[in-house]
């Protein structure tokens, strides 16, 4: 019960912060997306069906204060976490390129996922434009907050898991004196 109150705090905080105070600092008119970091790092650390459940809360909150379609958002973060929960097992706490390059790749899925359902069926053509002004100014500026984002995560979930294995021991001590 404690991750998921913190993975909604978690999601709440990058949310609000990704709306408000990366609004005000755009660069070029692009700000980074937060919520690509937390659902990507949040997948390859805890797999498929935290990524999937994470995906759907962070993507479920634009769709209902920012977007068009109901669900499209959340479908669109749904499939990043679960992408990134096949990862899992190469996953190494100490080593920042595989998580760096996931962010980067899916921050690069969303945003050709946005493309094509937002400009591209309609009859929007002007991809090269898109990925100049668009993608890759948002893909550096994400990249560059991941590093920091990535290692708060990152120690909260190395805390969230120690009090979950301290608790595991408590429980089978408790379990084996019955």
């Amino acid at each position: 019960m404690r991750r998921k109150i913190v993975m909604f705090l978690l999601i709440s905080i990058c949310y609000l912060l990704q709306i408000t105070v990366f609004k005000s600092l755009a660069f070029v008119s692009v700000s980074p997306n937060l919520l690509i970091i937390l659902v990507s790092s949040i997948g390859f650390m805890r797999g498929r069906k935290e990524g999937l459940l994470v995906g759907f809360v962070s993507g479920f909150m634009v769709d209902m204060f920012f977007g068009g379609f109901i669900g499209l958002n959340a479908l669109f973060y749904m499939t990043i976490g679960y992408l990134n929960g096949f990862f899992q097992k190469q996953f190494f706490k100490d080593d920042i390129k595989l998580p760096m390059a996931l962010i980067l790749g899916s921050d690069f899925l969303f945003n050709i996922l946005i493309y094509v359902t937002y400009f591209l069926l309609r009859g929007r053509f002007q991809f090269g434009f898109y990925l100049v002004n668009i993608i890759i100014p948002e893909l550096i500026y994400t990249l560059a907050i991941s590093i920091l984002l990535y290692y708060i995560i990152l120690k909260i979930n190395r805390k969230l898991e120690a009090v979950e294995k301290k608790g595991a021991v408590k429980f089978g001590k408790i379990k084996e004196d019955l």
